[in-house]
């Protein structure tokens, strides 16, 4: 058996490093359904999976359409259609908007959101984009631009024409309600130059946003003619409760972006959905990829959105959801009271009480057969798989309720 050390330190060589990624913390060997191994043969629950995992991991039902698409059509030049792909984009049309909507396929969230801005800068003639201030939207030059104003010199980030609102999880800043304040003074004085506002729904650090939130700044983007783009890329496709993160909260975005799960956890796979009215410029190269129209991509898709509907993973989020909330929101364990915050699948579980940090509390959650993230400084990430029964949300319970004693021990 290959040793975990060998492969981290072989990894380490060969790539560059850079934060979140390289040098990794272990390598994997297997991944199925909710659990990854190790290559010494350690399991873990995934409460991460890049959002990707919403399926589970190596779900036979993604293998066996992805094996069958190999034998059937593995490439398509984008200039060419095939069945897979203009499948894919009917099912998510009819979703978003049933005969008024049109989409773009490419690989990745970030080239996604690159998309979507063009979009939306062809349609209103303008090129002002409106963000929340500490959100994430990628690391291309235009998603990175948008995530905060003041990011580290070193890294040539920065497009023209982007404005940071204070975000509503900010409450020092005075949440939802200086939020909608400063888009109405932003709007106001730059009249005629705002495309369009880009923001998740949710925010990907598990913040509920009030309920009146997103009306309220749909109401004055539709009066100053501005796009509204929802980026539900770790979001969507059933996460929260919902198929789209944003039905929560009684709004009709212009734009959203979806990608990660998207793919099956598989492939790389994401889609730009919008308003058909926006189709206002065939002569652009709008969202040209290589694989635009990639087969394999597209089956894996649409067999993706097949276990979701025939499964019910979005009742099953819901359901599992509220179940993690009654074991461990507001539960006293050891020297911290648990807090757990999101809607659905898409949880952060805060540790309230002494000062860990986060580095200390994904390494706990490690030693107790946990992989996944910190959101800031007191909470990790609470997402498994949509596929999970009720046995799996007491393990993941107990577990969970194991990392105060290892962080005890350190």
């Amino acid at each position: 058996m290959t040793r975990l050390g060998d492969l981290v330190t072989r990894d380490a060589n060969a790539f560059f490093h850079q934060h979140g990624s390289s040098p990794c913390v272990g390598a994997l060997r297997f991944a199925r359904g909710m659990w990854l191994e190790d290559a010494d043969g350690k399991c873990f629950i995934d409460l991460h999976g890049n959002s990707c995992h919403h399926v589970g991991h190596a779900h036979p039902r993604i293998v066996a359409a992805l094996k069958q698409q190999l034998d059937e059509l593995c490439f398509s030049p984008r200039r060419f259609t095939n069945r897979a792909a203009t499948e894919l984009a009917e099912r998510l049309t009819g979703r978003f908007r049933n005969g008024g909507s049109r989409l773009l396929f490419m690989p990745g969230g970030s080239e996604a959101i690159e998309t979507a801005i063009r979009l939306a800068c062809v349609a209103t003639g303008r090129s002002g984009i409106i963000a929340l201030e500490g959100s994430y939207h990628g690391h291309g030059m235009g998603s990175l631009s948008l995530s905060e104003s003041a990011l580290d010199d070193r890294l040539p980030h920065r497009i023209p024409g982007v404005f940071h609102l204070p975000p509503y999880w900010d409450e020092v800043q005075g949440g939802g309600d200086q939020m909608v304040d400063a888009l109405a003074r932003c709007l106001a004085a730059n009249s005629g130059r705002i495309a369009c506002l880009v923001a998740e729904p949710m925010r990907s650090n598990c913040h509920v946003p009030p309920p009146d939130l997103w009306p309220r700044v749909a109401n004055l983007c539709s009066i100053h003619g501005v796009k509204l783009i929802f980026d539900e890329i770790p979001s969507g496709l059933g996460r929260t409760g919902r198929f789209f993160a944003y039905e929560h909260f009684d709004v009709q975005p212009d734009v959203v972006v979806l990608g990660k799960a998207l793919g099956g956890g598989m492939l790389p796979l994401a889609a730009v959905v919008g308003d058909a009215r926006m189709n206002m410029a065939p002569e652009l190269a709008i969202g040209h990829y290589t694989h635009e129209k990639n087969p394999l991509a597209a089956a894996v898709g649409l067999a993706t959105l097949d276990i979701i509907e025939s499964d019910g993973l979005i009742e099953k989020a819901a359901q599992h959801g509220d179940r993690l909330h009654q074991l461990l929101h507001d539960q006293i364990v050891g020297p911290f009271r648990l807090v757990l915050r999101g809607l659905g699948l898409f949880r952060a579980l805060s540790f309230q009480g002494p000062t860990v940090g986060g580095d200390a509390l994904i390494s706990a959650a490690r030693a107790c057969g946990i992989s996944t993230t910190a959101k800031d400084q007191t909470s990790i990430g609470m997402s498994p798989p949509l596929a999970i029964n009720d046995s799996d949300v007491i393990e993941i319970s107990e577990r969970i309720k194991m990392i105060p004693d290892q962080l005890s021990r350190r």
